[in-house]
């Protein structure tokens, strides 16, 4: 295959074409089942797809001057809220610190990826092992003992409401987010802006059994085959460094896919240099 006709692939699958650009809620749950997991905003350098891309309809949108009043701005924020808050897809920190939308059937793998068979009350012994702040144990601590929570009651139970604890709250909450402990479910505006907060197994039980039931490999199968299904092409060290995984996991993991079928492996493209794995 060419390059040309892998990016024009790529295109379609992500929407960013004006004739199939997301236009309303049930679109836009399509679009995140069908790529598996998708940034709000943010432009990912690693080929995940773009929910405001999809929203526009073409590639590397420039920033209004007047997001306010942009229509496509407009209906990808209102999107990145109904969605979660309707508990249709997950919403949460998961890759180099950025947002992303999940769709619930792919959140278990990464549910396996990042905390294994723990549980809310395994903190403790992440914190004891040096693996949790202690800013975030004592969230944590606040959070188990009531939930959820509205932005304003965590900081108070966590003796946070200083000014000055902003920036160290924040830091501590990205981390619980990232680590999948707690998650976002609201965003609330009357009669102040607010988010509220949960446990991830409070708020999604049954996928939490999921996850904690899968192994790591499967994890990692799973979370390159529906990668792969919506990005169409990917190349080993991009996969390594999107999902934080060591090569030989995710050479392993190719090799697996490869004897399904599901994935084509050290394919040559015209126009680019090196070797790619492709989907099927």
């Amino acid at each position: 295959m060419t390059a040309e006709s892998l990016e024009r692939l790529r295109d379609r699958a992500f929407r960013r074409l004006p004739s199939l650009r997301v236009r309303g809620e049930r679109a836009a749950l399509a679009f995140v089942e069908a790529v598996g997991f998708c940034s709000t905003f943010y432009r990912f350098s690693d080929g995940v797809a773009c929910l405001w891309e999809a929203v526009v309809g073409r590639t590397n949108p420039r920033w209004p001057r007047r997001s306010h009043h942009d229509a496509g701005i407009g209906l990808t924020w209102e999107l990145k809220d109904t969605l979660p808050a309707k508990k249709r897809v997950y919403y949460g920190k998961l890759i180099k610190g950025r947002p992303l939308l999940v769709a619930l059937g792919l959140f278990p793998a990464f549910y396996a990826l990042v905390r294994g068979r723990q549980r809310a009350r395994d903190y403790v012994e992440e914190y004891a092992a040096g693996r949790l702040s202690h800013t975030a144990r004592r969230l944590m601590d606040a959070m188990i003992r009531e939930h959820p929570q509205y932005t304003r009651g965590l900081r108070a139970n966590a003796f946070m409401l200083e000014p000055g604890k902003t920036r160290e709250f924040e830091r501590a909450m990205a981390e619980l987010q990232q680590g999948l402990w707690l998650v976002k479910t609201e965003e609330r505006y009357e009669p102040t802006f607010s988010y509220r907060w949960d446990l991830i197994e409070a708020w999604l039980p049954e996928l939490v059994s999921d996850g904690r039931r899968l192994g790591r490999e499967a994890a990692i199968g799973r979370l390159i085959e529906r990668y792969t299904r919506g990005a169409v092409f990917a190349d080993e060290r991009r996969l390594a460094r999107l999902f934080g995984l060591r090569m030989d996991d995710v050479a392993r993991a190719v090799s697996r896919l490869v004897e399904t079928k599901a994935l084509r492996a050290d394919c040559v493209v015209d126009g680019w240099p090196g070797r790619w794995v492709i989907h099927t």
